[in-house]
């Protein structure tokens, strides 16, 4: 979008109505945000993330590709790293409780996120992105700083959640330390003083949480607005702990193959939320489909568009082909990786070494599906063993799109 149209010049009306409609699921407090944008007020606007993977997906893109329309309009965009929150967990869309991190782990996970999300905003210039950590502040609360911030919400208003009804329904569990996620949520949008929030609509109920504190202890109303929420390649919500998601920094051939495996019934919905395509070419693709195009065939556009955007035109086509050549003519990839063992491993040892998978769990449990094969053998057990021989290559093949070769 261009920065310098005013919203009340002529053609700038569909940019941001766009603007406030593409994918976007409410906004509480949208006339106020009308008001802003109609009179040029420049805004403070953030969207947080816990780093409890280092990998920022093409779900998370949703609200940031919108964030950076905003920067382009001159808006302040704040991208804020829950390095503190992070070791809470956010109890948000899940059924127990989430795993706690260390301050290592957090630490880990947060290095590369700039460099991911500046795919898409903008850390140069005159308005540049910042990004900020909310344990610069969190760690300077005292036990009374606490007790005073609590005292502004009710359990019942925590416990009104459908996650904490449900875990009730079922006798599990819910930790105090559960509750403070959205207070230190809530708490970094008055530290920071801002306009306007974004986030996925899983996270209403935090948002919601900072606007209440901002109006009791800034007077003044947060606008929050929340998007939908993205599936992954499985249908299930996009998410790092599901390992269903495609992550940003994707190599071009490994995101291209994960798009063309998504469900065919959501390739409009990734279309709107993930591409550049207008609404109108959009509307042609899905007429396209309705009549009879094989949806593959929409799909390999899809994932031509999204690979162009995070990489580039030319290897979002060499990607199409390798995906052509891999998959229609069942050849292997033609730029394998290859690295030398000096010992016996097994073949849980190997791909959990060289990262065909996540890990130890997600080695298992590749293994006990019949999705790892050696030299197009299928392995059936875990403590397989590699007995090498000398100027003999194994490719080993995980799923539909890893592969390693052995010397």
């Amino acid at each position: 979008m261009n920065k310098n149209i005013h919203p009340h010049t002529p053609g700038a009306s569909v940019g941001v109505k766009e603007l406030l409609t593409r994918g976007v699921q409410d906004i509480i407090g949208k006339e106020d945000l009308e008001k802003k944008l109609a009179s040029g007020e420049k805004m403070k606007i953030y969207i947080g993330a816990d780093p409890n993977r280092p990998d920022i997906h093409i779900g998370h893109a949703v609200a940031l590709r919108t964030l950076k329309k905003f920067q382009d309009l001159g808006h302040q965009i704040i991208f804020l790293i829950g390095d503190f929150t992070a070791q809470i967990g956010d109890p948000s869309g899940k059924d127990e409780m989430r795993n706690q991190l260390t301050p290592a782990e957090v630490k880990k996970n947060a290095l590369t996120y700039k460099k991911q999300i500046s795919k898409i905003l903008n850390f140069k210039g005159s308005n540049k992105a910042i990004i900020k950590y909310n344990s610069k502040w969190n760690k300077k609360l005292k036990f009374q700083d606490l007790i005073e911030l609590s005292s502004n919400f009710t359990v019942q208003q925590f416990l009104e959640r459908d996650m904490y009804q449900k875990r009730i329904k079922e006798g599990k569990p819910i930790s105090l330390h559960e509750f403070f996620y959205p207070l230190m949520q809530a708490y970094d949008s008055v530290v920071m003083d801002v306009d306007m929030e974004v986030g996925g609509n899983d996270q209403l109920f935090n948002m919601l949480t900072g606007r209440t504190l901002m109006q009791k202890l800034k007077k003044k109303n947060k606008i929050v607005m929340t998007f939908e929420i993205l599936e992954g390649t499985d249908g299930r919500k996009m998410s790092k702990s599901y390992d269903n998601y495609i992550g940003v920094s994707d190599e071009a051939n490994n995101m291209f193959g994960k798009i063309m495996s998504i469900k065919d019934e959501l390739i409009i919905k990734y279309f709107k939320l993930c591409t550049d395509l207008s609404l109108e070419e959009i509307g042609i693709l899905e007429k396209k489909m309705k009549n009879g195009e094989n949806p593959r065939n929409i799909k390999v556009k899809l994932a031509q568009e999204i690979v162009k955007i995070y990489h580039n035109e030319e290897k979002a086509k060499q990607a199409g082909e390798e995906f052509n050549k891999i998959f229609q003519k069942k050849d292997k990839p033609s730029d394998i990786e290859t690295v030398n063992i000096e010992k016996d491993m097994t073949i849980l040892e190997v791909i959990t070494k060289f990262n065909l998978v996540s890990s130890n769990s997600d080695a298992r449990r590749m293994i006990d599906q019949n999705a790892v094969s050696v030299n197009d053998q299928k392995i059936e057990l875990r403590d397989y063993d590699f007995k090498l021989e000398k100027n003999k290559e194994y490719i080993i093949q995980v799923g539909k799109r890893r592969f390693l070769k052995i010397n």
